[in-house]
């Protein structure tokens, strides 16, 4: 390939978002604010289905699972829960592949509308009674479709995201996106809340009220894919498509395969504390403690509200000092920090007590959540930031992200609770060690370059 054409869209891609003046323009900050919100409420709606799943397996995993110990019910559902993981990966490199090259719009409304049929297929699936082992396996194809779905929903979004928003402010764009995470999660805990309290009794939920929250997120996901559709493109990925399109990813990729292993080391320990505070505490709380399902719930919803508020916070933050201090702080307060808040917690007697110490633990995880989608996407170039972010993030999250429910409940049945505390403290170890020696990307930012 010749250099015009490079430094051509180089040339452009300066003169796009990465060259906007830091000073104040009303209409700008609308645009991309607007462009951030509508490309963030898909990611609200996806992980609103996904949550939903963990938050109302309590109720169904009766219904899928023939066992009569509940924990061996929860232990089946928890590890369908991780296996469907198994194909984020997977995912990832489709949509990400084609959000590199047809566009993270197109890409981003594709993953929304597959996540709508997994959650008809889930809210449609009669249960082991009705189907014998069908049920199951169904559960599981809706599943791998969830999966899927999500795994190419954060590689493209956190790319979009981090086209869209202003360069100084990508930071604290990055937490108003992770607001959205967040919020998927606490959606899914207050519809349980409001069914729970309102609506249907402990038996009807069993009986059929879990199927609820299911039908809500397909319509949801049909809402996202609506609004999607009228979004607009990047302009970082306009400026480069007429060289990227020309250029082998899959190479670029390989090329970059260092880049890759360090998202990996960089979300070992955020994803690990991330699940174990949202989809296993629920579990932990009732299963451990020992509260009853309204002290469960609320505390949860509770802890995810103060969660959402720090997100932009902790990423504003990070437009000022950097992005390599609020990681290195995850890190340091994470590893030392797990076992005695994880230790105090299963002996609280207080649901209170047990409310502000999970808010603790959020105030240590998201110095690594308000800003782990800006890191990673200010690390790829515009030819492979979709795959680059995707890829590497979705096989760790499978590994140990989705597993998390899983792993914990393992050493519960095993009588070894407090190994999973250990685990737990081990991964955010790993991250800090990549944590300590990688550049801060605030300052060394790849979002102007093509190639």
């Amino acid at each position: 390939m010749s250099e015009t054409p490079h430094v051509e869209a180089h040339a452009a891609l300066l003169k796009g978002p990465a060259a906007v003046s830091d000073g104040f323009d009303a209409a700008d900050v609308a645009r991309r604010t607007k462009a951030v919100l509508i490309g963030s409420a898909g990611n609200l709606i996806e992980w609103y289905d996904i949550c939903a799943y963990s938050a109302f397996s309590l109720y169904f995993a009766g219904a899928f699972f023939p066992q009569t110990d509940p924990v061996a019910q929860q232990l089946a559902a928890a590890s369908l829960f991780a296996a469907a993981f198994l194909v984020r990966p997977l995912g990832s490199a489709l949509f990400g592949y084609y959000a590199d090259r047809h566009g993270r719009r197109n890409a981003l409304t594709a993953a929304v509308l597959m996540m709508c049929f997994g959650s008809l297929m889930i809210a449609a699936t009669p249960g082991y009674a009705s189907i014998g082992v069908a049920a199951p396996l169904i559960l599981a194809l809706a599943r791998v479709l969830q999966s899927l779905s999500q795994g190419g929903e954060y590689g493209s979004g956190a790319t979009y995201l981090s086209e869209v928003a202003h360069p100084n402010r990508r930071g604290f764009y990055s937490g108003v996106w992770y607001m959205t995470l967040i919020g998927g999660q606490l959606c899914a805990i207050l519809v349980l809340l409001a069914l729970q309290r309102a609506f249907l009794t402990p038996e009807q939920l069993k009986a059929w009220g879990w199927r609820i929250p299911f039908v809500i997120g397909a319509l949801l996901s049909i809402f996202a894919y609506v609004i999607r559709r009228d979004m607009p493109e990047t302009e970082l990925f306009i400026a480069a498509e007429s060289v990227i399109r020309r250029e082998n990813r899959w190479r670029i990729l390989a090329r970059d395969w260092k880049t890759m292993a360090l998202v990996v080391g960089i979300t070992i320990g955020g994803t690990s504390a991330f699940y174990t505070y949202t989809t296993y505490m629920q579990k932990f709380l009732k299963l451990s403690v020992g509260l009853n399902d309204a002290q469960t719930t609320l505390i949860t919803a509770g802890s995810l509200i103060f969660a959402l508020i720090l997100q932009p916070l902790y990423g504003a933050l990070s437009d000022k000092i950097g992005r390599k201090p609020m990681l290195v702080a995850f890190g340091v307060l994470g590893t030392l920090g797990t076992i005695p808040l994880l230790t105090t917690l299963r002996h609280t007697q207080s649901p209170f007590g047990a409310f502000l110490l999970i808010c603790a633990a959020w105030a240590i995880v998201s110095g690594y959540t308000s800003i782990a989608a800006i890191v990673k996407a200010e690390l790829f170039p515009t030819a492979i930031r979709a795959m680059g972010v995707g890829i590497p993030y979705a096989l760790t999250v499978a590994v140990f992200g989705g597993s998390i429910d899983s792993v914990a409940l393992a050493f519960k049945n095993a009588g070894l609770e407090t190994g999973f505390y250990w685990y737990a403290a081990g991964c955010i170890f790993i991250s800090l060690i990549c944590y300590l020696f990688m550049r801060d990307m605030k300052t060394h930012s790849k979002m102007s370059q093509v190639l």
